[in-house]
Protein backbone atom coordinates (compact mmCIF):
# COMPACT_ATOMS: atom_id res chain seq x y z
CA UNK A 1 0.00 0.00 0.00
CA UNK A 2 1.30 3.67 -0.83
CA UNK A 3 1.52 5.95 2.26
CA UNK A 4 -0.06 8.87 2.16
CA UNK A 5 3.63 11.32 1.44
CA UNK A 6 3.48 9.25 -1.64
CA UNK A 7 0.09 9.39 -2.89
CA UNK A 8 0.29 13.10 -3.84
CA UNK A 9 3.31 12.22 -5.94
CA UNK A 10 1.57 9.32 -8.03
CA UNK A 11 -1.05 11.70 -8.31
CA UNK A 12 0.87 14.25 -9.43
CA UNK A 13 2.42 11.94 -12.40
CA UNK A 14 -1.45 11.30 -13.41
CA UNK A 15 -1.96 15.13 -13.37
CA UNK A 16 1.42 15.12 -15.79
CA UNK A 17 0.17 13.01 -18.00
CA UNK A 18 -2.87 14.95 -18.05
CA UNK A 19 -0.95 18.02 -18.59
CA UNK A 20 0.95 16.21 -21.45
CA UNK A 21 -2.18 15.06 -23.04
CA UNK A 22 -4.32 18.19 -23.55
CA UNK A 23 -1.26 20.59 -23.75
CA UNK A 24 -2.72 22.20 -20.81
CA UNK A 25 -4.15 26.27 -20.94
CA UNK A 26 -3.35 28.79 -23.50
CA UNK A 27 -1.16 31.94 -22.73
CA UNK A 28 0.78 34.33 -25.25
CA UNK A 29 3.86 32.29 -24.34
CA UNK A 30 2.99 29.20 -25.57
CA UNK A 31 3.56 27.81 -28.91
CA UNK A 32 1.57 24.94 -29.80
CA UNK A 33 2.31 21.52 -29.15
CA UNK A 34 1.30 19.98 -32.02
CA UNK A 35 3.83 22.82 -33.65
CA UNK A 36 6.64 22.17 -32.45
CA UNK A 37 9.91 21.64 -34.86
CA UNK A 38 12.14 19.55 -31.94
CA UNK A 39 10.57 17.59 -29.64
CA UNK A 40 13.08 18.55 -27.23
CA UNK A 41 12.12 21.70 -27.28
CA UNK A 42 9.63 20.82 -24.82
CA UNK A 43 6.76 23.39 -23.62
CA UNK A 44 7.57 26.97 -24.49
CA UNK A 45 5.61 28.76 -21.60
CA UNK A 46 8.34 30.80 -19.55
CA UNK A 47 7.28 32.20 -16.23
CA UNK A 48 8.61 35.64 -16.50
CA UNK A 49 6.88 37.26 -13.66
CA UNK A 50 6.41 35.11 -10.19
CA UNK A 51 3.14 37.53 -9.65
CA UNK A 52 1.49 35.56 -12.49
CA UNK A 53 2.38 32.06 -11.42
CA UNK A 54 -0.93 31.06 -10.27
CA UNK A 55 -2.39 31.94 -13.66
CA UNK A 56 -1.76 28.43 -15.23
CA UNK A 57 -1.26 24.79 -14.46
CA UNK A 58 2.27 24.74 -15.65
CA UNK A 59 5.07 26.49 -16.84
CA UNK A 60 8.30 25.39 -19.01
CA UNK A 61 11.87 25.32 -18.63
CA UNK A 62 12.12 26.47 -14.73
CA UNK A 63 15.53 26.58 -13.19
CA UNK A 64 16.26 26.37 -9.85
CA UNK A 65 17.73 28.92 -7.68
CA UNK A 66 20.75 28.49 -5.34
CA UNK A 67 18.51 28.53 -2.54
CA UNK A 68 16.66 25.87 -3.76
CA UNK A 69 19.27 23.60 -4.91
CA UNK A 70 20.70 24.06 -1.30
CA UNK A 71 17.49 22.79 0.18
CA UNK A 72 17.10 19.70 -2.35
CA UNK A 73 20.59 19.02 -0.99
CA UNK A 74 19.85 19.12 2.56
CA UNK A 75 16.59 16.93 1.64
CA UNK A 76 19.23 14.67 0.23
CA UNK A 77 21.52 14.55 3.18
CA UNK A 78 18.87 14.28 5.65
CA UNK A 79 17.72 10.77 3.48
CA UNK A 80 21.17 9.38 4.31
CA UNK A 81 20.42 9.59 8.17
CA UNK A 82 17.87 6.79 7.44
CA UNK A 83 18.33 4.17 4.73
CA UNK A 84 16.51 1.38 4.80
CA UNK A 85 17.72 -1.10 7.09
CA UNK A 86 19.47 -4.68 5.58
CA UNK A 87 17.13 -6.87 6.21
CA UNK A 88 14.06 -4.78 4.18
CA UNK A 89 16.53 -3.96 1.95
CA UNK A 90 17.30 -7.69 0.76
CA UNK A 91 13.82 -8.19 0.38
CA UNK A 92 13.17 -5.40 -1.74
CA UNK A 93 15.95 -6.10 -4.03
CA UNK A 94 15.37 -9.68 -4.31
CA UNK A 95 11.74 -9.95 -5.78
CA UNK A 96 11.50 -6.71 -7.66
CA UNK A 97 8.42 -8.21 -10.16
CA UNK A 98 6.31 -9.28 -6.89
CA UNK A 99 5.80 -5.79 -5.92
CA UNK A 100 5.00 -5.00 -9.30
CA UNK A 101 2.39 -7.42 -9.32
CA UNK A 102 0.58 -6.50 -6.37
CA UNK A 103 0.85 -3.06 -7.43
CA UNK A 104 -1.18 -3.55 -10.30
CA UNK A 105 -3.40 -5.88 -8.98
CA UNK A 106 -4.42 -3.32 -6.39
CA UNK A 107 -3.96 -0.03 -9.54
CA UNK A 108 -5.09 -2.53 -12.94
CA UNK A 109 -5.33 -0.18 -16.04
CA UNK A 110 -6.76 2.97 -14.65
CA UNK A 111 -4.05 4.18 -12.46
CA UNK A 112 -2.15 5.90 -15.73
CA UNK A 113 -3.67 7.37 -18.37
CA UNK A 114 -2.83 6.66 -22.05
CA UNK A 115 -0.06 8.42 -23.29
CA UNK A 116 -1.49 10.62 -26.33
CA UNK A 117 1.61 13.00 -25.93
CA UNK A 118 4.03 10.50 -27.34
CA UNK A 119 3.33 11.41 -31.21
CA UNK A 120 4.76 15.41 -29.61
CA UNK A 121 7.74 13.37 -28.18
CA UNK A 122 8.57 10.84 -30.21
CA UNK A 123 7.97 11.46 -33.65
CA UNK A 124 10.06 8.85 -35.90
CA UNK A 125 7.63 6.43 -33.93
CA UNK A 126 4.85 7.89 -36.01
CA UNK A 127 7.01 9.11 -38.85
CA UNK A 128 8.84 5.57 -39.64
CA UNK A 129 6.68 2.94 -38.40
CA UNK A 130 3.17 3.92 -37.98
CA UNK A 131 2.69 5.54 -41.47
CA UNK A 132 1.29 4.21 -44.52
CA UNK A 133 3.88 2.04 -46.19
CA UNK A 134 6.27 2.46 -44.06
CA UNK A 135 6.79 -0.70 -44.40
CA UNK A 136 7.98 -4.07 -41.94
CA UNK A 137 8.48 -2.77 -38.39
CA UNK A 138 9.01 -3.89 -35.23
CA UNK A 139 8.23 -1.62 -31.88
CA UNK A 140 9.22 -3.05 -28.50
CA UNK A 141 8.29 -1.22 -25.00
CA UNK A 142 9.89 -2.52 -21.98
CA UNK A 143 8.20 -2.38 -19.00
CA UNK A 144 4.50 -1.72 -21.19
CA UNK A 145 2.50 -1.50 -18.02
CA UNK A 146 -1.04 -2.04 -19.13
CA UNK A 147 -0.70 -0.65 -22.60
CA UNK A 148 -1.00 2.91 -21.90
CA UNK A 149 1.66 3.45 -24.81
CA UNK A 150 1.11 0.31 -26.80
CA UNK A 151 -2.48 1.31 -27.43
CA UNK A 152 -2.26 4.92 -28.42
CA UNK A 153 0.36 3.82 -30.79
CA UNK A 154 -1.81 0.94 -32.20
CA UNK A 155 -4.84 3.49 -32.38
CA UNK A 156 -2.29 5.81 -34.12
CA UNK A 157 -1.16 3.34 -36.71
CA UNK A 158 -2.07 3.65 -40.75
CA UNK A 159 0.34 0.72 -41.38
CA UNK A 160 -0.51 -2.89 -42.12
CA UNK A 161 3.21 -4.54 -41.53
CA UNK A 162 3.58 -3.12 -37.75
CA UNK A 163 4.42 -5.40 -34.90
CA UNK A 164 4.26 -3.71 -31.20
CA UNK A 165 5.80 -6.09 -28.76
CA UNK A 166 5.18 -5.14 -25.31
CA UNK A 167 7.03 -6.78 -21.88
CA UNK A 168 7.10 -6.43 -18.48
CA UNK A 169 8.33 -8.47 -15.47
CA UNK A 170 5.14 -8.35 -14.06
CA UNK A 171 3.11 -11.25 -14.96
CA UNK A 172 -0.09 -9.18 -13.95
CA UNK A 173 0.65 -6.18 -16.35
CA UNK A 174 0.90 -8.46 -19.39
CA UNK A 175 -2.57 -10.35 -18.04
CA UNK A 176 -3.79 -6.72 -18.30
CA UNK A 177 -2.57 -5.69 -21.99
CA UNK A 178 -4.25 -8.75 -23.14
CA UNK A 179 -6.99 -8.93 -21.36
CA UNK A 180 -8.07 -5.22 -22.64
CA UNK A 181 -10.10 -4.47 -25.34
CA UNK A 182 -7.83 -2.62 -27.51
CA UNK A 183 -5.77 -5.78 -27.48
CA UNK A 184 -5.29 -6.88 -31.41
CA UNK A 185 -3.39 -9.88 -31.79
CA UNK A 186 -2.80 -8.99 -35.66
CA UNK A 187 -0.32 -6.28 -34.20
CA UNK A 188 0.21 -6.61 -30.65
CA UNK A 189 1.99 -9.33 -28.72
CA UNK A 190 2.74 -9.02 -25.09
CA UNK A 191 4.89 -11.55 -23.14
CA UNK A 192 6.75 -11.49 -19.73
CA UNK A 193 10.28 -10.59 -20.14
CA UNK A 194 12.81 -9.19 -17.62
CA UNK A 195 14.83 -6.56 -19.01
CA UNK A 196 18.05 -7.15 -16.88
CA UNK A 197 18.16 -10.62 -16.95
CA UNK A 198 20.92 -12.44 -19.70
CA UNK A 199 20.67 -15.96 -19.19
CA UNK A 200 16.46 -15.62 -20.32
CA UNK A 201 15.18 -16.45 -23.82
CA UNK A 202 13.94 -12.94 -25.84
CA UNK A 203 10.95 -12.41 -25.90
CA UNK A 204 8.47 -14.79 -27.91
CA UNK A 205 8.12 -13.60 -31.68
CA UNK A 206 11.28 -11.53 -31.26
CA UNK A 207 14.73 -12.27 -32.62
CA UNK A 208 18.31 -10.46 -32.54
CA UNK A 209 18.53 -7.64 -34.19
CA UNK A 210 14.81 -7.39 -35.13
CA UNK A 211 13.45 -4.70 -33.58
CA UNK A 212 13.75 -1.14 -35.11
CA UNK A 213 12.68 0.87 -32.15
CA UNK A 214 12.89 0.20 -28.20
CA UNK A 215 10.74 2.09 -25.65
CA UNK A 216 11.81 2.86 -22.75
CA UNK A 217 8.86 5.30 -20.50
CA UNK A 218 9.50 5.13 -17.05
CA UNK A 219 10.66 2.02 -16.44
CA UNK A 220 14.78 1.79 -16.44
CA UNK A 221 14.35 3.80 -12.96
CA UNK A 222 12.61 0.88 -11.71
CA UNK A 223 16.48 -0.91 -11.60
CA UNK A 224 18.98 -1.39 -9.56
CA UNK A 225 22.40 0.19 -10.61
CA UNK A 226 23.94 -3.47 -10.73
CA UNK A 227 21.43 -4.13 -13.26
CA UNK A 228 22.21 -1.35 -16.25
CA UNK A 229 24.96 -3.10 -17.95
CA UNK A 230 22.59 -6.37 -18.33
CA UNK A 231 19.49 -4.62 -19.79
CA UNK A 232 21.57 -2.55 -22.11
CA UNK A 233 23.23 -5.58 -23.68
CA UNK A 234 19.98 -6.57 -23.54
CA UNK A 235 18.64 -3.70 -25.88
CA UNK A 236 21.32 -3.91 -28.21
CA UNK A 237 21.23 -7.81 -28.85
CA UNK A 238 17.21 -6.93 -30.18
CA UNK A 239 17.66 -3.33 -31.70
CA UNK A 240 18.34 -3.30 -35.42
CA UNK A 241 22.06 -1.46 -36.66
CA UNK A 242 20.71 2.23 -36.69
CA UNK A 243 17.69 1.94 -34.24
CA UNK A 244 16.50 3.95 -32.00
CA UNK A 245 15.60 3.88 -27.97
CA UNK A 246 13.40 6.25 -27.24
CA UNK A 247 14.29 7.06 -23.10
CA UNK A 248 11.84 9.00 -20.79
CA UNK A 249 12.12 8.88 -16.88
CA UNK A 250 12.80 10.65 -13.91
CA UNK A 251 15.42 13.13 -13.31
CA UNK A 252 17.66 13.82 -10.14
CA UNK A 253 15.98 16.16 -7.62
CA UNK A 254 12.52 15.61 -8.85
CA UNK A 255 9.68 16.22 -6.77
CA UNK A 256 9.18 12.53 -6.24
CA UNK A 257 12.58 12.23 -5.17
CA UNK A 258 12.74 15.07 -2.62
CA UNK A 259 9.56 14.07 -0.83
CA UNK A 260 10.93 10.63 0.03
CA UNK A 261 11.47 10.55 4.21
CA UNK A 262 13.08 8.43 6.40
CA UNK A 263 13.63 4.41 5.57
CA UNK A 264 13.08 4.96 1.97
CA UNK A 265 16.74 4.79 0.75
CA UNK A 266 18.06 1.64 -0.99
CA UNK A 267 21.31 3.21 -2.08
CA UNK A 268 22.55 6.77 -3.68
CA UNK A 269 19.34 8.11 -5.67
CA UNK A 270 17.71 4.82 -5.27
CA UNK A 271 14.47 4.10 -3.33
CA UNK A 272 11.79 2.02 -2.87
CA UNK A 273 8.08 3.50 -2.39
CA UNK A 274 5.85 2.83 0.29
CA UNK A 275 4.06 -0.31 -2.11
CA UNK A 276 7.33 -1.84 -2.77
CA UNK A 277 8.15 -0.74 -6.01
CA UNK A 278 11.71 0.83 -6.55
CA UNK A 279 12.80 4.29 -8.35
CA UNK A 280 16.14 5.83 -9.33
CA UNK A 281 16.47 9.19 -10.27
CA UNK A 282 18.93 10.09 -12.77
CA UNK A 283 21.46 12.84 -14.63
CA UNK A 284 21.97 13.45 -18.05
CA UNK A 285 25.87 12.06 -17.13
CA UNK A 286 24.83 8.74 -15.96
CA UNK A 287 22.48 8.21 -19.09
CA UNK A 288 25.49 9.37 -21.19
CA UNK A 289 27.52 6.63 -19.57
CA UNK A 290 25.06 4.04 -18.74
CA UNK A 291 24.88 4.15 -22.92
CA UNK A 292 27.15 6.00 -24.82
CA UNK A 293 29.19 2.65 -25.08
CA UNK A 294 26.99 0.60 -27.30
CA UNK A 295 24.49 3.67 -28.94
CA UNK A 296 24.80 6.96 -29.85
CA UNK A 297 23.61 9.48 -27.60
CA UNK A 298 21.44 11.19 -30.61
CA UNK A 299 19.29 13.77 -28.57
CA UNK A 300 19.04 14.24 -24.48
CA UNK A 301 17.30 16.77 -22.90
CA UNK A 302 15.69 17.69 -19.04
CA UNK A 303 12.26 18.57 -18.49
CA UNK A 304 11.99 20.87 -15.92
CA UNK A 305 8.30 21.72 -15.34
CA UNK A 306 6.47 23.53 -12.55
CA UNK A 307 2.96 22.17 -12.08
CA UNK A 308 0.59 24.22 -10.30
CA UNK A 309 -2.57 23.72 -8.09
CA UNK A 310 -3.98 27.06 -8.05
CA UNK A 311 -6.99 26.06 -5.90
CA UNK A 312 -4.77 24.79 -2.90
CA UNK A 313 -2.16 27.06 -4.48
CA UNK A 314 0.75 24.13 -4.03
CA UNK A 315 4.06 24.43 -6.37
CA UNK A 316 5.31 20.93 -7.59
CA UNK A 317 8.89 20.75 -9.09
CA UNK A 318 8.82 18.32 -11.57
CA UNK A 319 11.97 17.20 -13.69
CA UNK A 320 12.35 14.53 -16.32
CA UNK A 321 14.97 13.46 -18.26
CA UNK A 322 14.50 12.61 -22.21
CA UNK A 323 16.73 11.29 -24.58
CA UNK A 324 17.22 9.64 -28.07
CA UNK A 325 19.48 6.86 -28.69
CA UNK A 326 20.83 5.06 -31.67
CA UNK A 327 22.06 1.40 -32.03
CA UNK A 328 25.73 2.19 -34.19
CA UNK A 329 25.83 0.97 -37.43
CA UNK A 330 28.46 -1.71 -37.08
CA UNK A 331 28.29 -4.74 -35.07
CA UNK A 332 31.51 -6.60 -33.78
CA UNK A 333 30.75 -9.91 -35.82
CA UNK A 334 32.50 -12.30 -32.93
CA UNK A 335 30.49 -10.62 -30.09
CA UNK A 336 27.53 -9.70 -32.19
CA UNK A 337 27.58 -6.08 -29.76
CA UNK A 338 27.64 -2.23 -31.99
CA UNK A 339 30.42 -0.69 -32.38
CA UNK A 340 32.03 2.27 -35.05
CA UNK A 341 29.71 5.06 -35.94
CA UNK A 342 25.73 5.69 -36.92
CA UNK A 343 26.01 6.35 -40.59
Amino acid sequence: MVDSSEVSVEVTVTTTESVLNSGGHKSKWDIPRTERDDPFQFGQRYLEDEAAVWDFNAWDHVEWDEEQEILAQEKLEKQKENPVNDFDKKLYMSNPSRYWDLFYRSNKSNFFKDRKWLQLEFPSIYAKATAKDSGPKTILEVGCGAGNTLFPILAANKNAELKIVGVDFSHRAVELVRESPEFDPAHIAADVWDLADESSSLPAGLEEHSVDFVILIFVFSALAPEQWDAAIRNIDRLLKPGGEVLFRDYGRYDMAQLRFKGGRLLQDSFYVRGDGTRVYFFTEDELRKIFGNLFVVDKMGTDRRLLVNRKRKLKMYRIWLQARFIKRAFMDDASGTSTGKIE
